[in-house]
């Protein structure tokens, strides 16, 4: 750990940062490569919005103006949509700001803990540690499904939060919703479960997966949403909590202002409006999904079920030894892709489903690699 003459947190010093996909521009630099296609990071395939590029560049003119505070506009266009009171509505900076809100609003530092599956999104046990909080991970079952007794077992009198994603992420496997609902309901009264469901938006049967259309039969329950994936959004930051409104009220009291720029608002609001696109993406990374699901399956991949716009695999026989070596053999060939060492899973890999050509091109490099 390194020393400083002045005074910086032992949890600061000793942070492992969270560890973002490489960029396609790192990527272009270190092979020389004039072409690079990225299916690393879950992102759109089609890209934004028409609707929303275009309130963008009309919105630009007004970049010195500060944003509304708390963004009502765009919370009322979130409880429109979705049916919720705007009460219960707190946008983010992306939906990690909402986690680390949550992890700082609710716990407190050396009497709490939160618990968690492992391995789970990163930012859980990285704000949980940055916070001072005990951070218990429970292991997923070998086939990536939650173990909903560990957890349980895990969950005391001192815990705070419990987060769970659904689909999940490496895997995108998805739990039933009653396993999820029974699980909410045997949870003591002063623990919250945080249910993110930054990819229930590509599952066949949505209703059926959410707890979003069930939120108010659970007292203790916060769904986390983003525009970052369905809606293209990622560079421009923007998710959103629904809570409680104690919980919602208390979280507006201390959110940083400004934090939802003027940009992010109006973009959300746009991106709300354009179904076709939404509808389209939709459309377009289940018919992807299933595409390459079968593929990867006749290659001899093992491949995980997924409800997501990822699909994660193992690549046949003694090849599954060399994950790595095949993730940097697409690499050179221009094509990201992840590799899950970070997630503790040295021999899996994640890829996020492209369009067409990007998929069948990914198919074509990885089928050499595996030769």
């Amino acid at each position: 750990m390194p020393t400083t003459p002045y005074p910086i947190r032992p949890e600061v010093l000793a942070f492992d940062p969270y560890s973002p996909g490489l960029s396609i521009d790192e990527v272009r630099d270190r092979f020389g490569l004039s072409t690079v296609i990225k299916m690393a990071s879950n992102e759109n395939p089609l890209g934004t919005s028409p609707f929303v590029s275009r309130e963008i560049t009309h919105r630009a003119a007004f970049a010195f103006r500060y944003a509304q505070s708390d963004n009502p506009r765009l919370v009322a266009a979130l409880a429109e949509h979705h049916g919720i009171p705007a009460a219960n509505i707190i946008p983010g900076n992306g939906s990690d700001e909402v986690i680390d809100l949550l992890i700082r609003v609710c716990p407190t530092p050396g009497t709490h803990n939160i618990v968690a599956c492992k391995p789970s999104f990163s930012m859980y046990r990285l704000q949980s540690r940055l916070c001072g909080v005990e951070f218990r991970a429970v292991p997923l079952k070998p086939d990536f499904s939650f173990d909903w007794k560990g957890l349980r077992a895990a969950v005391d009198d001192k815990t705070a939060l419990v987060f769970i994603t659904t689909p999940d992420n490496p895997s995108g496997w998805c739990p039933p919703v009653a396993d999820v609902e029974l699980f909410a309901a045997s949870l003591p009264e002063n623990c919250l479960l945080v249910v993110d469901e930054a990819y229930m938006d590509f599952c066949r049967d949505e209703g059926a997966c959410s707890l979003l259309p069930r939120f108010s039969a659970f007292p203790n329950l916060v769904i986390l949403r983003t525009f970052s994936k369905s809606y293209g959004m990622a560079g421009i930051r923007l998710g959103y909590g629904i809570m409680p409104q104690p919980l919602a009220d208390a979280m507006r009291s201390v959110r940083m202002p400004f934090s939802v720029n003027i940009l992010a608002e109006s973009a959300g609001i746009a991106a709300l409006q354009d179904t076709a696109f939404y509808d389209l993406t939709l459309r377009t990374v289940r018919e992807g999904r299933d595409f390459l699901a079968e593929k990867l399956a006749a290659l001899g991949c093992r491949v995980y079920p997924s409800e997501a716009n990822f699909i994660m695999f193992q690549p046949p026989g003694s090849c599954g030894r060399d994950a790595a070596g095949i993730f940097e053999y697409l690499l050179s060939r221009g094509l990201i892709i992840r590799p899950l060492k970070s997630y503790e899973l040295p021999g899996h890999l994640r890829v996020s489903i492209g369009t067409e050509d990007e998929n069948k091109r990914f198919l074509s490099l990885l089928q050499e690699a595996l030769a």
